[in-house]
């Protein structure tokens, strides 16, 4: 079986998304370039999950999102663990100052094009009132309600996407 590995780094037009290294995780020390606001409590449960990141699974963890024109972390988003059964849940969050501008859609879009390329179904979990969430899930493909989790979040997934 051919091991499914995500580039180390992937990169819009705007933004690149390098993973979080396990020393970042490990240290708890600041970045010099990371927004005021980063890391959120969200991304700090997000880096309890790195492994190594030289491992296949290591490379579906947390990645920064990193506005390409001053190097800024805004936010981070990620892969729950390697894929299970083809299929993987995706976790995303910016700082307040970096929303409203697309950001989500962008890297969102480019994390689901590297999963379409290695055939793995993505799914997301969203609390029902996050209407700015539900937004970027709704621009990105997510049709598939699948009720809701543990936490009362809605289960949303994608249909795979296949290349033409």
């Amino acid at each position: 079986m051919v091991p499914l590995r995500l580039p180390a780094l992937i990169r819009t037009d705007r933004i690149s998304l390098p993973l979080v290294t396990a020393a970042e995780a490990r240290s708890g020390v600041r970045g010099e370039r990371w927004h005021e606001d980063y890391p959120r409590a969200d991304d700090l449960d997000a880096f309890v999950m790195i492994r190594d990141e030289s491992t296949d699974a290591g490379s579906w963890g947390p990645r920064h999102i990193v506005r390409r024109v001053d190097g800024l972390v805004v936010g981070s988003i990620g892969f729950f663990g390697a894929p299970v059964d083809g299929e993987v849940e995706v976790g995303y969050g910016l700082v307040p100052y970096a929303r409203g501008h697309g950001v989500a859609t962008e890297v969102l879009r480019a994390l689901l094009a590297e999963a379409d390329a290695l055939g793995v179904k993505v799914r997301a979990s969203t609390e029902p009132d996050n209407t700015a969430s539900l937004k970027v899930l709704a621009k990105c493909g997510f049709t598939e309600l699948r009720g809701s989790n543990e936490d009362g979040q809605l289960v949303m997934a994608r249909p795979l996407r296949t290349r033409d």
